[in-house]
């Protein structure tokens, strides 16, 4: 098993959406290492910290699982979507999601300050590559802010 880090801005998805849905296709990332590691990496059966970015203040407030494997991105076809790319072909697709199943929403957050606080953390993606929306985190740093979450 793999362990991850989605980031989500709250206005846009929000941890109490992902509740309410119970699972959805993570589309629109339109960065290509965050594309690689769900068409490549993440397998179902991985968990994720779900992450709310852009907030006041940023933080992980939930876990979720990896559902199904990478499929083409269907916003990348929609001329509607903020997310169509007219580049993308149907035969050769830009764009992979994943589909994401909801597994709980934390009673606290853990911010992003607190987790600048942790030693134990200080090599963590997240915190040397803020930019990234889908990041690798390690069992240890995983379990770390599980424990920081009384989890």
């Amino acid at each position: 098993m793999a362990y991850w880090l989605m980031k989500s801005e709250p206005d846009a998805y929000s941890i109490d959406q992902f509740k309410a849905e119970k699972k959805c296709l993570w589309d629109g990332i339109r960065n290509y290492q965050a594309r690689n590691f769900m068409m490549k990496d993440m397998k179902v059966g991985d968990e994720f910290l779900f992450y709310h970015s852009n907030a006041k203040p940023p933080g992980v407030v939930g876990l979720g699982v990896i559902n199904k494997p990478a499929v083409p991105d269907p916003s990348q076809f929609d001329k509607k979507s903020k997310y169509f790319d007219a580049k993308s072909q149907k035969d050769n697709p830009r764009w992979h999601c994943i589909e994401a199943k909801f597994k709980k929403k934390f009673k606290n957050m853990v911010s992003l300050n607190e987790l600048k606080e942790e030693k134990a953390l200080k090599d963590m993606v997240l915190l040397n590559n803020s930019r990234l929306s889908i990041q690798p985190v390690t069992e240890k740093e995983f379990k770390h802010i599980l424990n920081l979450l009384g989890e």
